[in-house]
């Protein structure tokens, strides 16, 4: 009995993880909205504001490079947050909530899939360390690609709670704007937590993307120093710490639904 329910429960989750991918590959879009925006961006202000960081690992486009990276999981995480809500309005998920499907395996395969295609998305942009002269070797690409999952799984949980939690795409947006942007924008993605201020340091301390991005730019940089307080594994802690916080939400918000649905009925 226990081995037919693992046998469903796996095959309901690849289904799921199937129709992920489905719905990204038909919609394009999404491809040019998640890509488009943080290359436009890159190439804007690596070439307009080349000579500010001359001092700062060579270049501001190198500089920038993990900021884009973390902005195309930010937006790919975006899309599928705002499908939920779609799922949602059209009764898809209600309908998975009142079955027997574990909540993990219904987190789990909206995280894991949605993370497995903006991985893919994202390390598109790590070649661009070479064109740079990063020179990453085949450890530091390793590295990227690990802390680059961990952004994924940490983004999309929290994606997908906060969009959850929203009754509309609208209302979404403006979570986003209030939450997500901000803790992208003070991840390191701009500027150096050197020169911030103190209050603000204490804040992008506190960001756990903070910590995600500062591995990400010494794992696709050989010649870059460690720049946070402690050493690299406080980061490393940090940024597990993030994706199982993602997950754990998720898992919460949802599964707090599913119970609240299965007394009701």
């Amino acid at each position: 009995m226990n081995a037919s329910a693992n046998i469903s429960t796996s095959a309901a989750s690849w289904l799921l993880i199937r129709r992920e991918i489905i719905r990204f590959i038909r919609q394009p879009s999404r491809i040019v909205g998640t890509l488009g925006t943080p290359l436009l961006l890159w190439a804007f202000l690596g070439s307009g504001f080349a000579g500010s960081f001359s001092s700062q690992q060579n270049s501001y486009a190198g500089y920038l490079l993990p900021g884009m990276v973390t902005m195309t999981v930010l937006f790919g995480s975006i899309f599928a947050s705002i499908s939920l809500i779609e799922d949602r309005r059209e009764g898809f998920l209600q309908s998975i909530l009142v079955s027997p499907l574990p909540t993990w395996a219904l987190v789990a395969s909206k995280t894991l899939g949605t993370s497995a295609i903006v991985w893919i998305q994202s390390i598109i942009l790590l070649p661009a360390a070479y064109l740079l002269g990063k020179n990453p070797d085949a450890l530091g690409l390793v590295q990227a690609g690990i802390v680059i999952a961990c952004i994924c799984v940490g983004i999309t949980g929290l994606g997908l709670a906060l969009a959850w939690l929203v009754n509309s795409s609208q209302g979404f947006h403006g979570v986003m704007n209030l939450i997500l942007m901000p803790m992208w924008l003070l991840s390191g993605a701009f500027f150096p937590l050197s020169g911030a201020s103190s209050w603000l340091r204490l804040v992008m301390l506190a960001n756990p993307l903070t910590w995600s991005s500062e591995l990400l730019r010494v794992s696709i940089n050989p010649d870059a120093v460690y720049a946070l307080p402690g050493s690299p594994v406080l980061g490393w802690v940090a940024c597990l710490g993030f994706a199982l916080f993602g997950m754990i939400l998720a898992s919460a918000t949802l599964g707090k639904t599913k119970s609240t649905r299965k007394s009701s009925s």
